[in-house]
This record gives C-alpha cells, structure tokens and sequence, in this order.
C-alpha cells in the first residue's frame, strides 16, 4: 500500500525545521511553493519533490498525483495562508494543520478548511507527526 504524501508549505524557519525533521525521519512529503526563489532554497535544503504553484491561477491548481494525507501550512501571512487552504483541502479528507505565531483568523483558517491552528511561539511541532 502507497504511504499518504504529507504536503507542507514552509515560508519560514519553523516550517524549515519541519523539513529537516520530515527528511530525517524519512516520510514522504512535498513542499508546496508559490516562487522560484522559495523552490531553490528548498532544493538547497534537500527536498526532493516541489508542488510549485502559481497561486492567482485557480485553472492551474492540479491535484498532486500520489495520495496525498495530512497538510501543513506553516502562516506567513493571512492571505496566502488563506490561498494554501483553498488549494490545498480539496486535495485530501485528512486534517490540514494551520502553524501560526499569532492568535490572528482562527475562524477564518476553519471556515477555508483548516482542522486545527496550533499556536506555537517557536514552531517547535514534530509532536504532530506521531
């Protein structure tokens, strides 16, 4: 049986050592980009499969082809947090994890889709991975 793909978006440092904690447990997983530079930084830091997606273009937002499982959205800002949710949950029935350092938009992460926002001062949440 195919292992579900764990899909993660990491536009900052915890999302970065959620990476490095996915590459050294080695589960399968992709990252989710929106530019170019993003996708180099991570090709530098040993990932190996990219969804980089265009995200002002909804004709463009094609399901990944292996199965995908959990999700989870590092927040960097609300609207592209907002735009990942709107991409990402027809993608999967599992739960989509929202990673957030603010108290900022909990109902409107859960109305596009979200499970659960976890609020994390220091991103620290491999415990999620168990």
């Amino acid at each position: 049986m195919e292992e579900e793909l764990i899909v993660v978006t990491a536009p900052n440092e915890a999302g970065r050592k959620f990476i490095k904690l996915l590459i050294y447990l080695k589960r399968p997983f992709a990252v989710l980009t929106n530019n170019l530079k993003e996708e180099r930084a991570l090709k530098k830091l040993g990932v190996s499969q990219i969804i980089r997606i265009h995200t002002n273009h909804t004709d463009e937002w094609a399901v990944p082809e292996q199965k995908v499982g959990r999700i989870f959205i590092f927040e960097n800002s609300l609207n592209l947090t907002c735009r990942y949710l709107q991409i990402c949950r027809p993608w999967t029935s599992r739960p989509i994890y929202v990673i957030t350092r603010t108290g900022n938009s909990p109902g409107i992460y859960r109305g596009l889709g979200a499970n659960h926002i976890i609020h994390s001062l220091n991103g620290e949440v491999g415990f999620l991975l168990k």
